[in-house]
């Protein structure tokens, strides 16, 4: 998979494409990501690629030369390329658009700035645009970089088993299961005895339990959207009844 972002400041992806899962998934080409700088398409001698809005207010404008020439400069390599505007305007971003985005082959990560795109881009150049949450940020760099994390470790070979992203949050619609690693009683607090038991149908069933219990104490609203089946029923009512008692 191939990963085009377009930015002002590329400084901000150098360490964080060199660390951890990505940098490694890039060492070995599971996934290749460039990175270009906006403001070599800029045509002027301060590479501008910001100005005044029209009609007043404050604040300054992505200016739509630099960024429409990036963008043409990466569908001309690849016309199937496509073009993401990272902006608080886009769908927010969720589990589903990371798999969405991960059967792609090429995706491009436009980072908008100051008080956004001049609205030509936006309508003539980009494909689609995503939020990572109702928050305002000073630029697209850090949500063009979660969106390639949630991307990228999707791609096949990346984390190296597809058992541990099938029992991730957000997948199937619910937050996972509680984890436990040793050592087995830490300041008091001992691990679940079922986990120890080696009875692995009934850890399973505890697993599924604990996620439904976990989403709806957490995220009820990701339950309502889940359709659960009589027994997911049973064991959230169980849980519940547990925790009352």
């Amino acid at each position: 998979m191939i990963i085009d972002i377009l930015t002002i400041f590329p400084g901000m992806m150098a360490g964080p494409l060199q660390e951890s899962i990505i940098g490694k998934a890039i060492a070995r080409e599971l996934i290749e990501v460039h990175v270009t700088n906006i403001r070599d398409y800029a045509s002027d001698p301060h590479r501008t690629t910001d100005d005044r809005p029209f009609g007043g207010g404050s604040g300054m404008v992505m200016k739509p030369e630099p960024l429409a020439a990036a963008i043409a400069s990466v569908r001309a390599a690849d016309p199937s390329v496509r073009v993401i505007l990272l902006s608080p305007q886009g769908r927010i971003f969720k589990q589903e658009i990371a798999f969405e985005l991960s059967r792609l082959s090429h995706l491009c990560l436009v980072c908008g700035r100051y008080e956004g795109v001049d609205e030509r881009t936006r309508n003539y150049y980009v494909d689609d645009e995503i939020s990572i949450g109702d928050y305002v940020l000073t630029g697209g760099e850090l949500p063009a970089l979660i969106v390639l994390d949630a991307v990228a470790r999707l791609v096949p070979g990346v984390l190296g088993s597809d058992e541990s992203i099938a029992e991730e949050s957000f997948v199937g619609g619910l937050l996972e299961y509680p984890h436990y690693t040793r050592p087995e009683i830490f300041e008091g607090h001992r691990v679940p005895e079922i986990l120890l038991s080696g009875n692995h149908a009934a850890i399973r069933r505890w697993r599924r339990q604990q996620s439904l219990l976990r989403t709806q104490q957490r995220r009820p609203d990701l339950l309502k959207e889940e359709i659960l089946s009589s027994e997911d029923r049973q064991l959230l009512a169980e849980a519940i009844q547990e925790r009352e008692d």
